[in-house]
């Protein structure tokens, strides 16, 4: 009986312990990449760089994410109703699981409610970057 609850108990420890992980990896890599642009709490920058919190194309363009973070975006957009033309720089060198924890802490912060994405949804999406 003791051994089941301890058993149980490190699993739960184990679980927890990597989700909250996840989500700090996240937000460890915005901080590091790309608060210097869209800023410390997602608002952006002026009419130069769009913001992520509360925006209309992270909902909007879910399937495009993951290859934008890692090839950069060269169009011009419309976030919220407003355009921006500035050129973002993509990170290559991110692993799937760095863009899916970034991206996860993306859509889950300043107010975003958009669904977390999963490894295999991120790998999958990266595969058809062109």
């Amino acid at each position: 009986m003791l051994r089941n609850f301890l058993t149980v108990s490190l699993c739960f420890l184990f679980f927890t312990s990597c989700d909250q992980g996840t989500y700090q990896s996240g937000e460890r890599l915005y901080k590091k990449l790309c608060a210097n642009c869209h800023m410390d709490s997602g608002e952006g920058l002026s009419a130069l760089i769009p913001p992520i919190a509360g925006s209309d194309y992270i909902g909007n363009n879910r399937d495009l994410l993951p290859c934008i973070i890692r090839n950069g975006l060269q169009d011009t957009i419309v976030v919220n109703g407003k355009t921006y033309a500035e050129k973002m720089a993509g990170i290559p060198e991110l692993s799937e699981i760095q863009i899916t924890n970034l991206l996860n802490y993306i859509n889950t912060s300043w107010g975003n409610k958009q669904p977390v994405y999963s490894f295999e949804e991120v790998t999958t999406l990266l595969q058809k970057c062109q």
